[in-house]
């Protein structure tokens, strides 16, 4: 009996030490899916952060120009953004004397040439801002003879930043957006100020007022609704 009892002692002892491995197997188990889900909600928040608008010395410009935007993230940004009167955002374009891509000298006299002046804001170091230039090119190309598309640069500072000057050059060329790229000076302060991130595109009435609201992130489908809107009102 005694062997017995030393038996189904030990096979207590036995049980005791596989139950402790088992919770201990289901610990580490806990402690991995959480780091997993921490790694995801880390990534998912960088992802989310998109393009914030950053000066030109604090970024390294895009090499690979092959990212396209997510239009159903921007489409859900755009619902959530306020009013342009609520935010303090402008109602016309500034006075400006600034250069375009090619150095020939832009002013605010631009936007009279049309009825309606689409301004795409963007920069160099924006994957969703490069994606979209192609078809942005083609819609220049396309558009009715009372409409033009204008970019403004974000990240060119100044007539000695060669290097974000060429990689502009180098994208507008390679996209086929051949429509003239404003190098955004201190004279676009009041309208910059407000911009938190590209591409942020406008809409200019041929007095220079700005008409619509902005639309942030790109979204190309979006442009063309509002241009074909406002042409149907005048």
């Amino acid at each position: 009996m005694s062997g017995i009892a030393e038996l189904s002692h030990c096979w207590g002892e036995y049980k005791a030490i596989l139950k402790m491995f088992w919770e201990e197997i289901d610990e580490m188990r806990r402690k991995y899916r959480m780091m997993c889900w921490t790694g995801i909600l880390l990534g998912a928040a960088l992802f989310a952060a998109g393009c914030e608008k950053t000066p030109a010395g604090e970024t390294d410009p895009v090499e690979n120009q092959s990212v396209a935007a997510e239009s159903e993230g921007n489409e859900a940004e755009r619902e959530e953004e306020t009013s342009a009167a609520e935010t303090g955002f402008p109602s016309q374009m500034p006075s400006f004397t600034a250069k375009d891509l090619d150095g020939n000298t832009v002013t605010e006299d631009i936007f009279g040439e049309k009825d309606l002046t689409v301004v795409n804001i963007w920069g160099t170091f924006c994957s969703p801002c490069v994606a979209e230039m192609p078809e942005l090119g083609e819609w220049a190309a396309s558009m009715p003879d009372n409409v033009q598309i204008v970019g403004l640069i974000a990240d060119i500072s100044g007539d000695e930043d060669t290097k974000h000057h060429d990689l502009a050059v180098a994208i507008t060329e390679k996209a086929g957006a051949q429509f003239t790229h404003i190098i955004a000076n201190a004279d676009f302060e009041p309208v910059m100020r407000w911009v938190v991130g590209v591409p942020t595109t406008l809409f200019v009435d041929k007095e220079g007022n700005l008409v619509g609201e902005p639309i942030v992130g790109a979204y190309v489908d979006g442009y063309k609704t509002f241009v074909e809107e406002y042409l149907n009102g005048l």
